[in-house]
């Protein structure tokens, strides 16, 4: 056998390791996209903006789900094509898993703060 046929094109293994590595265009991409997901959320704060506390909640709730999808997908690399999309896998459990845990936290001190006895009011007492 020749030398030839062991050969290996030029760039033949750079499209396996293609989705581990980011290139610079991505990390500003992604570092843009942080620096604007976290100015908008004070931005709403600070000149009060929605004028309502609980519409500013739930906005700012929403860009930090925005910006936690930014940070996986431009600075963690994380897609259906990682690792065969096993990494992706393990996100939707990991995500399952802290729904279950919180949903069944807040149910149980919601039902614990509605059932207990009402409190006496101690300033009476003298």
């Amino acid at each position: 056998m020749s030398s030839e046929t062991h050969a290996h094109p030029a760039g033949a293994h750079q499209g396996a390791h293609e989705s581990g590595h980011g290139s610079l265009r991505g990390y500003l991409i992604g570092f843009g996209l942080s620096v604007v997901l976290t100015a908008i959320p004070f931005w709403l704060v600070m000149i009060g903006a929605l004028g309502n506390a609980t519409a500013t909640a739930v906005s700012i709730m929403a860009l930090a789900i925005v910006q936690i999808v930014v940070h996986m997908v431009f600075f963690l690399h994380m897609n259906t094509r990682t690792e065969n999309g096993w990494s992706m896998m393990a996100l939707v459990f990991t995500i399952i898993i802290v729904v279950i845990a919180l949903s069944g936290s807040l149910w149980v001190m919601y039902h614990l703060n509605t059932n207990m006895m009402p409190g006496h009011d101690m300033s009476r007492m003298q």
